[in-house]
């Protein structure tokens, strides 16, 4: 994030000035999966969202940009902490560039409550909205390709040559991407906390079994 461009941070319109300042400070690593592009993506799900929700958009581009602002790997051990460690180290950026503390305190709960593995409910809009628009990027075609590449990068295997769909053992998604389907990505539509994100959500879900029906076609 570190050598993101002014290019980058238009994208955050209105709110360029403040996405590149962020933009800046955010997590460094070579994780493809929580890149900038991945950022933009959540951002414009927030954006939709917010038309048809309401919130504060000011607030919810920071907690965009600021949502993934440390790295934890999907298989570490303190996995479950990185919303709160991105929470924290929102909270010192946005201190620093002068918000007041209730702002402060909004788009820390928004990022403190965004995660899948934290299971902390968002009690605001703009965190209802966030974990929306960061798990609309876990489902549909992008979903499934983020899925992949998360299996590549950690040596996991596509699937279980013997059975696929783990109908005769245990789901391993540790060990078969495709797993990881069932463990997580099918269950993640039924979660969602906002009217418009549910309506998102139950579209993207019907590209991911696509992808899931399309896969075993062609392994037979």
């Amino acid at each position: 994030m570190k050598q993101a461009s002014s290019t980058i941070a238009g994208a955050f319109a209105p709110f360029a000035d403040l996405a590149e300042h962020l933009l800046a400070e955010g997590a460094t690593g070579d994780d493809g999966s929580h890149d900038a592009a991945h950022l933009i993506r959540v951002w414009r799900n927030v954006c939709r969202l917010q038309v048809e929700e309401g919130g504060d958009l000011r607030l919810l581009c920071a907690a965009a940009l600021l949502h993934d602002g440390v790295a934890v790997e999907k298989n570490a051990p303190n996995r479950a902490s990185a919303s709160r460690l991105a929470a924290e180290k929102a909270r010192g950026l946005l201190a620093r560039l002068g918000w007041n503390g209730r702002d402060i305190d909004a788009v820390a709960h928004a990022i403190l409550t965004h995660s899948f593995s934290a299971g902390i409910p968002p009690e605001t809009i703009e965190a209802k909205i966030l974990q929306d628009a960061d798990r609309l990027d876990a489902i549909g075609m992008i979903g499934a390709a983020r899925c992949f590449y998360i299996a590549g990068r950690l040596g996991s295997g596509l699937y279980d040559p013997l059975d696929p769909l783990a109908q005769r053992r245990p789901l391993d998604d540790k060990a078969f991407a495709l797993d990881h389907f069932e463990v997580k990505l099918f269950k993640l539509a039924a979660n969602f906390q906002t009217a418009s994100g549910r309506r998102m959500a139950g579209e993207r879900q019907d590209r991911l079994r696509t992808v899931v029906d399309m896969l075993m076609q062609e392994i037979g």
